[in-house]
């Protein structure tokens, strides 16, 4: 039986995924990305607010930048635990554009390169949402990465973790008037987790499919 051109881009789809897997991470242009959301409430969909995304590199540090409030409906309830400043900008929000909408901004960013999340399951599901067509990824968890290098940690919060490692100030450096819970500064502060990782000895060979298979 001949193969179709779906069985042919598929194998090539594998072929590309497997290529890219044997490259030297500190080698790799990555995309840091945090997304700040709604938080659960019953009857009502998790929503994001706010994306952040930064290039990084080993060779370069941060790179390049991006963050935008996102719209959330004035009326609908969130989590009164979620964090950051969405309760001062309600207003704002209610005029911010949703996901889909800047999604061609978005897309040169994301597609085709390697993702990286502290604790990526969020970021993960709300681009599935916004982008259903588009296999993104691989995806890196510096969540995952942080119980590796310093296990027995009392908090693996990203906050609590770039304390530990001593990259507070970087962060803020490169954040200038922003703090934690803002989507761009998380997202700078898991990309510079990642560097660290990989400065340590040990890390310098690792390739990407080793990180995102952690």
């Amino acid at each position: 039986m001949r193969p179709t051109i779906v069985d042919v881009v598929i194998l090539l789809s594998k072929s590309a995924e497997m290529k890219a897997s044997e490259q030297l991470a500190a080698k790799c242009v990555f995309t840091a990305i945090d997304f700040e959301t709604t938080g659960t409430v019953p009857g009502w969909p998790v929503e994001p607010w706010q994306i952040g995304l930064c290039e990084i590199s080993c060779e370069g540090g941060v790179t390049g930048g991006f963050s935008s409030l996102l719209g959330v409906s004035a009326d609908r309830p969130f989590n009164r635990f979620a964090p950051g400043r969405h309760a001062l900008i309600r207003d704002e929000l209610a005029l911010s554009p949703t996901l889909p909408e800047i999604w061609d901004e978005l897309a040169p960013r994301l597609v085709g390169t390697p993702l990286v999340a502290h604790n990526v399951g969020t970021e993960r599901t709300m681009l599935r949402k916004a982008a259903p067509l588009h296999a993104l990824g691989p995806w890196i968890d510096t969540l995952k990465l942080s119980r590796i290098v310093a296990p027995g940690l009392a908090s693996y919060a990203l906050g609590d973790v770039i304390a530990h490692f001593g990259l507070t100030d970087a962060v803020d450096a490169a954040c200038p008037n922003l703090c934690a819970h803002d989507a761009y500064y998380d997202a700078v502060a898991c990309g510079l987790l990642l560097l660290h990782f990989l400065s340590l000895p040990g890390w310098r060979g690792a390739t990407l499919g080793q990180l995102t298979s952690a």
